[in-house]
């Protein structure tokens, strides 16, 4: 029987949550308005929602607690809450670093006109860009099946347009591609969000923790979900639109899809087995998971080694390193990882999140600018690249360490922890893959390097590359490799808001009461913070 028990929280926390929403939904509609104003106006915003994110961070940091904002001051089920734990504050950072960064490379990328006629495409890419960003946020923070799936239509719908903004043949079909496999996996993933409301009458996640039973339309509704946020992800064998779209994509565009638009489905994956269905049997599923992750880590690491063109090769890499995160689910569940192991599984797959993230924006903007300096991105080109564009090629192969999980780097703190979870759980198998996953991610990424620093005769640049472009792309490389400072152990901050099956060593503050506040516990997890 659910207990009731009372919360507190401020009001200048609870709206930094709706602004994380709403300033880039505000954004895109200044952008419609604005026309030709729409950089500015994004690149006005963007410093803003990054500044929100932190504050957002510091806070959940700060109380112990996740910060929750109850929409109109109605509770679920009858009302909508968004929630800030752990996990969707270090996402909201992630989001908000990457998306400057793509800005402040993007910002002049984008030419109104083009033979003499006027193009939309500025005004498309950044308004898109705003929609993605508000999108995402929705999708950490929301706590309502039926919400997160309007967040991850909003996220569909903005992202599609990135993969055909110069309006070719090809990447018009790779964009149709991408929207056809989104679509199908959008109504798989609503059909078993309408079977959780049909059994149990909510769709808030605090609640059907609470509610759901190993019965069948439990298993048919996650298996329906799963499915379709999978085919969302693009992990092994539903990949298909994922490297045409990725390769075929303007570079600032290529980083923000593979760097966070995927992650977005992920996310939910991960809310859906250990936020909804926590309590459930799910050891055969985790497994069934795992193999899936360790198939696109080789499938993927092998058909990068195969590629010509760069940009390919990292979107073949962007499936390999999708896989590593899905390895959580066989290393964080079970009797076995019910100990601090699990904790450490858990932590070591977040940290491939943001280490992937920041890595692989990086590598796409970097190839970018190679491709604009030498008119095409064919690998056996690349003789003397490394001269002409020294920082870009450093960059590039300071990204490519942490995809290689070589210390120190953020890769190498999240391989290492997975590695020592499977060991530790003897789960040996799994090790096995991350080591053939490190030393096939060596093979492409030397692929690049190797031409790019041969010594050749001096290229002859086809057009030249801004200083302050190449600095964002070294950043964002550097940052990557700072991950790499990270402990190894679990990480606390990541434990705020997980059930207490998951917290490990982890004291959680009790909220202060606060006279006519009041929720079922069930509705929001232990030591949450309501704020209205």
């Amino acid at each position: 029987m659910p207990q009731t028990v009372a919360l507190s929280g401020g009001g200048v926390a609870g709206f930094l949550l709706v602004l994380a929403v709403v300033l880039p939904a505000a954004g895109v509609v200044l952008s419609l308005a604005v026309g030709r104003y729409a950089e500015r106006v994004a690149l006005v915003l963007m410093p803003a929602g990054f500044g929100i994110a932190l504050v957002i961070i510091a806070e959940v940091w700060r109380s112990g607690t996740p910060l929750v904002y109850l929409i109109g001051g109605w509770a679920p089920p009858l009302g909508i809450a968004l929630r800030a734990d752990g996990l969707s504050a270090i996402m909201l950072v992630t989001t908000a670093l990457v998306i400057c960064a793509v800005g402040l490379f993007a910002q002049g990328g984008f030419s109104e006109t083009v033979a003499g006629r006027e193009t939309r495409k500025p005004l498309v890419f950044w308004t898109m860009l705003m929609g993605v960003w508000g999108a995402l946020n929705a999708v950490w923070l929301g706590a309502d099946l039926f919400n997160l799936y309007v967040a991850l239509e909003l996220l569909t719908f903005s992202a599609v347009p990135l993969v055909c903004l110069d309006g070719r043949a090809e990447t018009l079909a790779a964009a149709l591609r991408y929207l056809l496999f989104a679509l199908v996996g959008s109504v798989l993933y609503l059909l078993g969000v309408a079977l959780c409301y049909g059994a149990y009458g909510t769709l808030d996640i605090g609640l059907l923790a609470s509610r759901v039973r190993a019965e069948p339309v439990v298993w048919i509704a996650a298996a329906l979900m799963t499915a379709g946020l999978l085919a969302k992800t693009a992990l092994f064998p539903l990949h298909l639109w994922l490297p045409p779209a990725h390769a075929g994509a303007p570079a600032a565009a290529s980083a923000v899809l593979s760097a966070l638009v995927v992650k977005g489905s992920f996310i939910l994956v991960l809310r859906l087995w250990f936020d909804v269905l926590p309590g459930l049997p799910g050891a055969p599923a985790a497994q069934a998971l795992g193999t899936l992750g360790a198939g696109a880590i080789v499938f993927g690491s092998v058909l990068a080694l195969r590629q010509a063109r760069l940009k390919l090769l990292i979107a073949y890499s962007t499936i390999a390193q999708i896989g590593y995160l899905f390895l959580i689910f066989p290393l964080a569940t079970g009797a076995a990882a019910a100990g601090i192991w699990g904790s450490i599984a858990w932590t070591g797959g977040v940290y491939q999140l943001v280490s992937h993230a920041v890595a692989k924006a990086a590598m796409f903007m970097a190839a970018g600018l190679i491709g604009e300096a030498l008119g095409h991105d064919r690998i056996a080109e690349f003789g003397g690249i490394g001269r002409a564009l020294p920082v870009t090629v450093f960059a590039f192969g300071l990204a490519g360490m942490s995809l290689m999980g070589l210390p120190p780097s953020g890769g190498f703190v999240a391989k290492l922890m997975l590695l020592t979870a499977s060991v530790t759980e003897e789960q040996w198998w799994w090790a096995v893959v991350i080591l053939l996953g490190g030393l096939l991610a060596a093979g492409y990424v030397f692929r690049v390097l190797a031409p790019a620093l041969a010594a050749t005769k001096a290229l002859t640049l086809q057009a030249r590359v801004s200083r302050r472009r190449e600095g964002v792309v070294l950043a964002l490389a550097v940052c990557a490799l700072l991950l790499g400072l990270l402990p190894l152990r679990p990480s606390q901050l990541l434990q705020i808001g997980r059930s207490a099956a998951w917290v490990q060593a982890v004291s959680v503050p009790a909220a202060a009461a606060v006279p006519g506040v009041s929720v079922p516990a069930a509705s929001v997890p232990a030591a949450s913070v309501i704020v209205r």
